[in-house]
């Protein structure tokens, strides 16, 4: 091999590293804190290592000018966090829908540290995105995710204007799509406070001397898990469904 083609080589590789690096790092069960970030650089280098023989005939050569490659660059990182942050809504359903589940359980003072943010969470909302996040590598959507990633060339060509409407549009839809999944989640549970508390109130109303509050944490604890072990198998399932229409999304008709 001739050590002229070391510049191109290097310059395609810089090229697919801004967009896939920029994307692995905000995606789903990559991007938690707990994951070190050489861990995470080791699967960006390898996953460009992968892409890198379909691809590099897609993209443009070296630039005569320097602004030119900076300006490409910049443009790559911009796609790839676009698409990362619409992507990241997924993980945010079982986070809004896990909170608000807690919330109807009288669960809602039960912190931990989240593994995902490293921020203080709700214990169900974060057992909740792990199982989420679990089921995603168990069914073999993440494979839909790397699809995804690489036929993200087909839908923004490299050196081509970005299509920011289309972008934007993307992501308000992703995110409109999650909170409306993860109210569809936390239906039952709300429906269940709501009948729960109004039982309540009806019995507080009945027997005056009976002190409520006493029993109403218990019981609503105990019938919130009762429903959680009922419905959990059909949620996670409405869930995944959600993450493959996602990331589908990225894929070409």
């Amino acid at each position: 091999m001739s050590i002229s083609l070391l510049p191109e080589l290097a310059w395609l590789a810089l090229l697919l590293f801004a967009r896939l690096g920029t994307l692995l790092a905000l995606m789903p069960g990559l991007s938690e804190q707990t994951v070190p970030v050489n861990v995470r650089l080791a699967i960006a280098l390898m996953t460009l290592l992968v892409v890198y023989p379909s691809l590099a005939g897609e993209l443009p050569p070296v630039p005569s000018s320097f602004f030119t490659m900076i300006g490409l660059v910049l443009q790559e990182i911009f796609i790839g966090l676009g698409i990362g942050l619409a992507v990241r809504f997924v993980t945010s359903v079982m986070q809004v829908a896990g909170t608000t589940i807690a919330f109807q359980m009288g669960l809602g003072f039960a912190l931990n540290v989240d593994p995902g943010q490293g921020t203080q969470g709700v214990i169900l909302s974060n057992f909740l995105s792990l199982l989420g996040v679990t089921l995603i590598f168990v069914t073999d959507l993440h494979h839909l995710a790397l699809a995804g990633i690489v036929r993200s060339y087909d839908l923004f060509a490299v050196g081509q204007p970005i299509p920011l409407g289309d972008m934007v549009e993307y992501g308000l839809m992703t995110a409109a799509a999650a909170f409306e999944i993860a109210i569809q989640i936390s239906a039952p549970f709300m429906v269940f406070g709501l009948i729960f508390y109004l039982g309540l109130g009806i019995l507080s109303r009945l027997m005056p001397q009976l002190q409520i509050f006493m029993i109403a944490m218990p019981v609503n604890i105990l019938g919130g898990f009762l429903l959680l072990a009922l419905m959990l198998a059909a949620l996670m399932a409405l869930y995944l469904d959600h993450v493959s229409g996602v990331l589908g999304q990225l894929l070409p008709r």
